[in-house]
């Protein structure tokens, strides 16, 4: 009988390359929110799953980017210690996009850290076999990988080998969350990240990053219902305006999307209620990091 196999596993890489497609298409369940912007995530969250005899804990990462502000630094932070944390680093690299310099700052610091670390090429359906291979040559002559995967997490073409490579390379040990366990993050907060998802995609390019969404009430009612108050908080009248809509219009748009996914994913039923507010410099606030693990001094 094989010996059970549970380690931790970083996804870092550039904003946008795939990280937490890959994490919700290992578990099998969204536990990472995704948009085509990029920055979306921005605290490191873990996905947990089994393969094989190996549980595997994805330690979804923040992208890394050049940071410009306390809430950049703190995500960037983050994502560095997911990697310091992790049993084996994954760099994940969008292959339309191939190198830039956000990845070849990712690959200069590995380098500084004497780290080891897996390349997977994510978004291969939209490259053509010979740019792949190009690809992985440029990356090979700049790091030595401990192995090279191409994949694409969307449609999950080409994926379980990735897996069968991390089953077979974390170290023996006992499972270290149940067998059904898929997250650790509390309900209340992935509420609040499925509220923050649907702004993201239903919001023009800029605003998504002057907001931020806290739980203020997770509430189990009588009737075995769930009472979930979010605020949105943003920095600007005119961004306030921009969310409420027409007549309230844009608002309940995105609360009856994000109830509709949540009463989906949680399979009971949700009283959401959203308020947004204006708080001019909530990025400087502490008390917006805690929650979310982050380090407001980074």
């Amino acid at each position: 009988m094989k010996p059970t196999r549970c380690g931790f596993v970083a996804l870092i890489g550039a904003p946008n390359a795939g990280k937490s497609t890959i994490t919700n298409n290992f578990v099998g369940s969204k536990v990472s929110i995704v948009s085509p912007k990029a920055q979306t995530t921005r605290t490191t969250i873990k996905g947990i799953g089994i393969y094989d005899n190996t549980q595997i804990i994805f330690l979804d990462t923040p992208g890394i980017f050049n940071p410009k502000r306390r809430l950049d630094r703190a995500m960037v932070a983050s994502a560095w210690d997911g990697s310091n944390d992790a049993d084996i680093n994954v760099l994940v690299v969008d292959a339309k996009r191939g190198m830039n310099d956000e990845t070849s700052a990712i690959i200069d610091e590995l380098i500084k850290r004497e780290a080891h670390a897996v390349l997977a090429f994510n978004k291969i359906d939209m490259v053509s076999e010979e740019r792949l291979q190009e690809l992985k040559e440029e990356f090979e002559n700049l790091f030595c990988f401990d192995a090279v995967f191409m994949f694409s997490a969307q449609s999950g073409d080409h994926i379980t080998d990735f897996y069968q490579y991390l089953a077979d390379n974390l170290p023996e040990s006992p499972w270290y969350y149940p067998e059904e366990q898929m997250s650790d993050m509390p309900l209340r907060l992935l509420a609040a990240e499925v509220v923050r998802e649907k702004l993201f995609l239903n919001l023009r390019q800029e605003l998504p990053y002057a907001l931020t969404v806290e739980p203020e009430l997770w509430e189990h009612q009588e009737d075995g219902s769930i009472r979930a108050e979010m605020t949105i908080y943003v920095e600007r009248e005119g961004q306030k305006s921009i969310i409420l809509g027409k007549n309230g219009n844009m608002i309940k748009q995105i609360g009856q999307s994000a109830r509709l996914e949540l009463e989906s994913m949680l399979e009971e039923r949700i009283h959401l209620f959203l308020y947004v507010k204006v708080r001019e410099n909530w990025v400087d606030e502490p008390t917006h990091y805690s929650d979310w693990n982050l380090n407001f001094k980074a």
